[in-house]
């Protein structure tokens, strides 16, 4: 049993429970090129919800360079677990198929900002 921390509450996962299909997230990897930002949020999270709008201002913003990606940590907890997510919110930037950045726990637009400017600003977008 793996347990994710939230602000709003403490959500535990069961591993004895089957994995839901995730052939949408295995599709949605990007090829090298395409820097991918994860969005790893829950229900129950009131912090991630108040996120929500902000990364979608982002997703719009950012949507030549950037792609971005909302997983929920309760209907996928294999993608969570795969990627090492212990709070929620949390933001995990992948460039190259490699993890290059993170943010865990509640993000403000400058720090979510500043992230973005050390690994993706700049960029031409991915064909």
């Amino acid at each position: 049993m793996r347990r994710i921390r939230s602000r709003a509450r403490v959500v535990v996962v069961s591993k004895a429970a089957p994995a839901p299909p995730n052939r949408l997230w295995e599709n949605t990897v990007p090829e090298p090129a395409a820097p991918l930002l994860v969005f790893f949020t829950s229900r129950q999270s009131g912090p991630a919800r108040r996120m929500e709008s902000l990364l979608a201002h982002i997703a719009r913003k950012e949507r030549e360079r950037l792609r971005v990606k909302r997983v929920d940590v309760e209907e996928l907890p294999d993608v969570s677990e795969r990627f090492g997510v212990s709070d929620v919110p949390s933001l995990v930037l992948v460039k190259d198929r490699r993890i290059v950045a993170r943010l865990d726990g509640r993000s403000t637009a400058p720090q979510i900002e500043t992230m973005l400017d050390a690994h993706v600003r700049g960029e031409p977008a991915a064909a």
